[in-house]
């Protein structure tokens, strides 16, 4: 079998297309659904994952990337800041 001498964005899986800085909010959702969550600053995260359900992320530390699908991040009870929405 021959090594690959190029990669696309379809053959690496864990990559991401795009980035966008997150507001938290109770009611404006992302633009989509992420494929992950970058975490600036440490502190708690309540993540409404794609089915809907609310989870409290806490003590997330500085430099994380959650692998969550999410389409919001509460401005309730988070604390965490310089999340970053990756796509």
């Amino acid at each position: 079998m021959a090594i690959p001498t190029t990669i696309s964005i379809a053959s690496t899986p864990n990559s991401f297309e795009y980035a966008a800085a997150i507001t938290t909010s109770d009611t404006v959702s992302l633009t989509g659904i992420t494929r992950a969550v970058y975490v600036g600053g440490a502190g708690n995260i309540t993540a409404i994952m794609s089915n809907g359900d609310a989870v409290l992320f806490t003590a997330v530390p500085v430099g994380t990337l959650l692998p969550i699908r999410c389409t919001r991040i509460n401005a309730t009870a988070t604390t965490a800041t310089l999340l970053i929405a990756m796509y």
